[in-house]
């Protein structure tokens, strides 16, 4: 089971503030805050989002699915950042600045040069990158004044790159993504065990990982998991089952892009984007949600992705805020986690039962989102629309144990914090996107790495790793050069600092290429690049 309430503070004290509260994904977070109240005894959930139509209907539905699991715990929104964050114990980033349109972009465009359109990886991941760090810097900043001592929970994608820029800025922050919870239940399932049993070695970059044992009650049943099951699970992440036995490890549904460029770009060439999918689905959703009678989350959430994304936000956040040990202290080993992305505010929403810090007519929405200038000085975005609700790309996950019924042991670890603090000397292990810290020895200690890690109230410390082969370290170190690139530019700017990212990253590599992307990029983006 998830940790109980018998370490944690009482419903009273508990106050989690959800940036981007607005995206039709809040339902089931909503859903997992109301289940699993005991392992996150929450007093006060206030979503935070500029696009007020939404969220107050997100915020309706988040109080009648409250309601109808018994949950004792208040929901308010707002779309006054500052108002929303005051007294906040964490605080969850749902950021897409520029909504589903900008995603649409960053997965058509660069087609257009024979290259994957993607929004978390080649040059679409790099456009999502340049326009999201500042405007979540600015966010961070604010966490930082009005919540000093709350814990940001980054499910903004690019993950891995995202986080790195809060990290490097000193902000208490983990980041998390639900690849990991996904084949965790996947391989429970075709085990034929229950999920708790199943613990992943599970390593790389955040949209770059492998895992390299599948373990139930301390046994890697991994060699047997791909001889009866190779077929399925190679079907599922589409990938060639000889490659599966060839590597030996299941890699990662995101590997596709590298492992297979080619044959995914004339995939994508052939029909609609995921953001044009994804935008049909979210007004049938908005047109569901309206119904006052609707108290549970609806089915067709689930085609709107990020499986398992309240399992994985309540595990790492009841660690994060110190509850992540059962209330006798032992069991069986806990889950991990990881991260994703969505939308932000600005003024007051007119919801109804909005008290406290929500109150006012808030500040106006200058610059950011939220109003002012991000870290850096110059504005970013212009208004209500420069953040819009998230589609499906890097949501959450927990794994090991994240789910209803899973684990609660801890166990104690040495090491540097993700944030920055003293090592965490007890937590529960949970695969988590944080500093590198020697874990990876190739890599540099300051670069953001995705593998299972104890997390407790100091944050999160990776657990020691068997090296990386040099068939998945050589992409590894690539990649994270690439991110060095991509987090330079998005903070500093300029077409120089664009191309050369592009031109670093293994997707890309030639300098036509990434001449061409770079114009694009900027192009397609100028409304979101103060710079450009």
């Amino acid at each position: 089971m998830l940790p109980t309430s018998g370490a944690r503070a009482p419903y009273s004290r508990i106050k989690i503030a959800v940036v981007g509260g607005g995206s039709t994904y809040t339902p089931e977070l909503i859903d997992g805050f109301a289940r699993l109240r005991d392992a996150l005894p929450v007093a006060e959930l206030t979503l935070i989002d500029p696009a007020t139509d939404r969220l107050e209907l997100v915020g309706q539905l988040a109080r009648r699915i409250f309601a109808a699991q018994g949950h004792p715990g208040r929901i308010t929104w707002t779309d006054d950042l500052d108002a929303g964050l005051d007294g906040s114990d964490a605080v969850l980033l749902q950021l897409r600045v520029g909504g589903q349109a900008a995603r649409n972009q960053d997965e058509t465009w660069p087609l257009t040069c024979g290259c994957v359109g993607q929004e978390t990886t080649g040059a679409g991941g790099l456009a999502k990158a340049l326009r999201t760090v500042p405007v979540v810097l600015d966010i961070a900043e604010r966490v930082r004044r009005r919540c000093p001592d709350a814990w940001i929970v980054d499910f903004t994608n690019p993950v891995g790159i995202v986080t790195r820029a809060l990290l490097n800025h000193g902000h208490k922050a983990v980041g998390l993504c639900n690849v990991a919870i996904g084949f965790q239940r996947k391989f429970a399932r075709l085990l034929g065990v229950a999920p708790e049993r199943v613990q992943l070695e599970h390593v790389g970059l955040n949209h770059l990982t492998w895992e390299r044992a599948v373990r139930v009650d301390g046994e890697d049943v991994l060699p047997k998991l791909l001889a009866e099951h190779g077929g399925a699970i190679a079907d599922d992440i589409r990938m060639p089952r000889a490659l599966l036995d060839h590597l030996g490890v299941v890699p990662s549904y995101y590997l596709r892009y590298f492992y297979q460029h080619d044959a995914v770009v004339s995939e994508l060439r052939t029909k609609p984007s995921r953001a044009a999918e994804v935008a049909a689905i979210e007004r049938q959703l908005l047109d569901l949600y309206a119904d006052p009678t609707l108290a549970e989350k609806p089915e067709l959430l689930s085609r709107r992705g990020g499986a398992f994304y309240s399992e994985a936000a309540v595990a790492l956040t009841s660690s994060l805020l110190g509850g992540g040990r059962t209330a006798g202290g032992a069991g069986a080993p806990v889950g991990l986690t990881a991260a994703g992305g969505r939308g932000v505010g600005g003024a007051e929403a007119a919801g109804a039962g909005s008290t406290g810090a929500g109150a006012g007519a808030g500040a106006p929405i200058v610059g950011t989102p939220f109003g002012g200038a991000p870290v850096g000085g110059a504005p970013v975005g212009e208004g209500v629309g420069a953040v819009g609700a998230d589609g499906d790309g890097g949501v959450v996950s927990a794994v090991g144990g994240a789910g209803a019924n899973g684990g609660g042991s801890a166990i104690g670890v040495g090491g540097a914090t993700g944030g920055g603090a003293d090592a965490a000397a007890v937590g529960d292990v949970q695969i988590v996107n944080t500093r590198n810290n020697g874990t990876l020895p190739f890599l540099p200690d300051d670069a953001v790495i995705e593998v299972p890690a104890a997390v407790g109230p100091g944050g999160a410390s990776p657990l020691p790793l068997r090296p990386l082969a040099p068939l998945f370290a050589g992409l590894v170190g690539n990649v994270t050069a690439y991110e060095d690139l991509a987090l330079e530019a998005a903070l500093k700017g300029g077409r120089d600092r664009v191309f050369s990212a592009l031109l670093a990253h293994p997707l890309i590599g030639q300098i036509d290429y990434a001449d061409r992307l770079t114009d694009e990029l900027i192009a397609h983006n100028r409304e979101h690049l103060t710079w450009a």
